[in-house]
């Protein structure tokens, strides 16, 4: 475990996760769409995986071939950690695949991405995001199991990808902001958040701890930001750190929220987001260190197989950035730990 760090930069980050959205919309090196080969090389690696009765979460690389698509993902990712802290991989060819095909497809990229962890209480490693009828008025559910509008926040592993099988009728559009850019701008125009943000705050986990109890809470204070090892990371969810208060019985105290309020503020400003519509086959990475994601709320079909669905896996990046201890543990489960099995959670997910 690394030693806990609360040194404060005072200069700005010069790093490639540093942008504004023009800036974004204007680079291709990010993007990806599959080629021929690319495709037929994945198909192949795919049909082997059915035909031998692989699972999901049972193979790693070894056992789903990409010589060519293989090396392409590593880069990807490579930009995910040391580039622009996004990644978009377009062209999957969901639609020529059934459902649980799909998922042994997705696995075999995950298994190219990294170490896979787990994202919620049932222990799964690959999850559907879509609405299952939850209401995200109530402080214990968590956004994906919604059709709910979702401000700029990181998830708990170094990085999350969504590949899209189907879109919603109407909405759902994806956004992404530069946590690096957004660490500059509070530099720049408010730098007394910074210490409050650094020292950062309790985070609700929903049930969804070790203990399995609706009111456990990280043991520790995250970090919004953390410098360790030459490296500006962040980690923030509003809602988890707002509840957490609540949950405590200790409110944010004025300048917590001050400090949170100036930060959104930022992450909402028109010219630093990038939004975009994710098409069916297209596959997203984003930093959970250097990237805050986002998402529009939707209005879904009627018929349950035209549904609004996407999969996805949280992955934690083969040889990824040393982490500060007090930042590291988000779940109590260990420095990049994945969320604890246990009957706590208060949501539908299955």
């Amino acid at each position: 475990m690394q030693a806990t760090h609360t040194a404060i930069r005072t200069t700005p980050i010069d790093e490639p996760s540093a942008w504004v959205a023009d800036e974004l919309a204007a680079d291709d090196s990010w993007r990806h769409t599959l080629t021929a080969e690319e495709t037929a090389e994945l198909h192949q690696a795919t049909l082997k995986a059915e035909e031998r009765g692989l699972q999901v979460g049972e193979f790693d690389n070894d056992d789903f071939l990409l010589p060519t698509l293989g090396p392409r993902i590593e880069a990807l990712v490579e930009g995910v950690e040391n580039g622009r802290g996004v990644a978009l991989l377009k062209g999957v060819p969901v639609e020529r695949y059934s459902h649980n095909t799909r998922k042994l497809l997705y696995w075999g990229f995950g298994v190219y991405a990294g170490e896979v962890i787990s994202q919620n209480s049932k222990g799964q490693l690959l999850a559907e995001v879509r609405d299952h009828g939850n209401d995200y008025g109530k402080q214990n559910t968590r956004g994906f199991s919604t059709n709910a509008q979702l401000l700029p926040h990181v998830d708990t592993s170094d990085m999350t990808t969504l590949l899209c099988v189907r879109t919603a009728r109407r909405g759902g559009d994806s956004r992404v902001v530069s946590a690096t850019n957004a660490y500059n701008a509070l530099l720049r125009e408010h730098p007394e958040h910074l210490p409050i943000l650094h020292r950062g705050f309790f985070n609700d986990l929903r049930g969804e701890g070790p203990t399995g109890d609706i009111n456990e809470l990280t043991h520790d204070r995250i970090p919004v930001y953390s410098d360790f090892a030459g490296r500006v990371s962040c980690s923030y969810n509003a809602r988890m750190i707002e509840n957490a208060a609540n949950k405590r019985g200790v409110p944010l105290t004025s300048d917590e929220q001050a400090a949170l309020a100036k930060l959104r503020e930022i992450t909402l400003r028109p010219e630093y987001g990038f939004k975009f519509r994710m098409a069916a086959g297209d596959l997203q990475m984003v930093s959970n260190h250097s990237v805050f994601h986002s998402r529009t709320h939707f209005d879904d079909h009627g018929e349950p197989e035209r549904r609004r669905c996407l999969f996805r896996l949280w992955v934690n990046i083969r040889n990824g950035r040393p982490l500060a201890a007090n930042f590291a543990d988000r779940y109590n489960t260990g420095p990049r730990g994945g969320v604890a099995v246990g009957d706590g959670a208060r949501y539908v997910f299955e």
